[in-house]
């Protein structure tokens, strides 16, 4: 079953690039998206047993709701009920605490009839959606857990291409961040804000370009403590079947990161080998980390709990997807990013094993932080959200 799925993909990205060229529009790459998100949630465990996954020392993890099909991003609402996008079913749903320990929380439909819903965040009793093409504003009941009277508040993103997802959040300067993946590996975007992040004001006004050339950007975070944000990117892939790194970027306003023209490598910037542009990256701005070529780093999220070791507040945890099937093995975990004062963060492993040789359990999307200090983690090839907490 697992390289059927693969083939999917394979097949999704020629069709996609062979409708840019001959100029057609978006809802069929949707419908492939959508058929590939599909199948990837459709191994959904059917007992609440959680993959064999491998974790630092001192930590448990559990299943706390499956069924899901391909669950992507998270969020909290107000009260502190966890919210799951869920594109390939068009909707985004809530899981409220179950009535006992031993007990998986059932979904409740928060929104419906949505595009490739991605990117969620909740602010001042709304619930804004990140759509393939645009961004929702609706008024969210936290009470009955539902979204309302939509209004659509960026009508005119980028939409489907090589890279669908749209995440968003709040800044600490009141600003809604979005992250726009470019439509190629390599190529010059028609489009500024492909392969960037932009911001607005909460209504969807005033739009400003923050930073560029970051090929994929996906998860968007704020460190609670400078409110610098932090992004995960996706670098490209090269035709050989390499590439370089991919890497996490401390986004400085204004900056631009490389891409098409450059990438980094080993601390440095190089000039990329399949385009023929400029031979000077000195302009350019390096990734704060790097990460194995193909990992696919996601979801972002640092640790803000009290639930964790002492040692554990502050760090950065990054859930990396992984690698397609053709290719050598990379990602399939959850790793820790480490800031100690005058050096550079250094990268631990923390959740592992997500895939052993051939065969895949699970593949980690997005990790957020619960008001009981634990940390959820989103997983769209098992079709359920875990949860990873210290042992008492």
């Amino acid at each position: 079953m697992r390289p059927r799925v693969w083939a999917v993909t394979s097949t999704m990205r020629r069709h996609a690039r062979g409708r840019r060229r001959r100029g057609q529009g978006v809802p069929c790459a949707v419908r492939l998206i959508v058929a590939v998100l599909a199948a990837l949630g459709a191994s959904a465990a059917t007992a609440a047993e959680p993959p064999p996954v491998a974790l630092a020392p001192g930590f448990r993890i559990e299943v706390v709701a499956d069924g899901l099909g391909a669950p992507r991003m998270l969020a909290l609402d107000a009260s502190g009920t966890l919210l799951v996008s869920i594109p390939s079913h068009g909707r985004v749903v809530a899981l409220p605490a179950a009535p006992g320990p031993q007990r998986l929380r059932s979904p409740v439909t928060v929104a419906e009839g949505l595009r490739l819903p991605h990117g969620l965040a909740v602010r001042d009793g709304h619930l804004w959606v990140a759509e393939t093409g645009r961004v929702l504003r609706l008024r969210y009941d936290v009470v009955t857990r539902r979204a309302t009277e939509p209004v659509v508040i960026i009508p005119d993103l980028p939409p489907g291409g090589h890279h669908w997802t749209r995440s968003i959040a709040f800044g600490p300067d009141g600003r809604l961040y979005v992250a726009v993946g470019s439509s190629c590996d390599i190529c010059r975007e028609a489009d500024r804000r492909r392969a960037a992040i932009v911001s607005y004001a909460p209504d969807g006004s005033n739009e400003r370009l923050v930073a560029r050339g970051l090929r994929n950007p996906v998860g968007l975070a704020f460190d609670p403590t400078t409110g610098a944000l932090w992004t995960t990117v996706n670098e490209r892939d090269w035709r050989n079947g390499g590439a370089p790194p991919d890497f996490l970027a401390l986004v400085r306003e204004g900056a631009n990161y490389g891409w098409p023209d450059c990438y980094a490598r080993g601390g440095a910037l190089a000039p990329d080998p399949e385009l023929r542009g400029t031979g000077d990256c000195r302009d350019f701005t390096l990734p704060a980390v790097e990460l194995a070529p193909h990992s696919a780093p996601l979801g972002l999220a640092f640790y803000t709990g009290a639930r964790f070791p002492a040692a554990y507040r502050g760090s950065l945890f990054v859930a990396l997807h992984g690698s397609r099937a053709e290719l050598p093995p990379a990602g399939y975990k959850i790793v820790r990013i480490v800031f100690t004062a005058n050096r550079r963060p250094r990268v631990e492993d923390f959740a592992t094993r997500w895939r052993a040789g051939d065969r895949v359990w699970g593949r980690p999307v997005d990790v957020l932080v619960g008001r009981d200090g634990a940390l959820y983690v989103s997983d769209d090839h098992g079709g359920r959200v875990l949860r990873i907490t210290a042992l008492p």
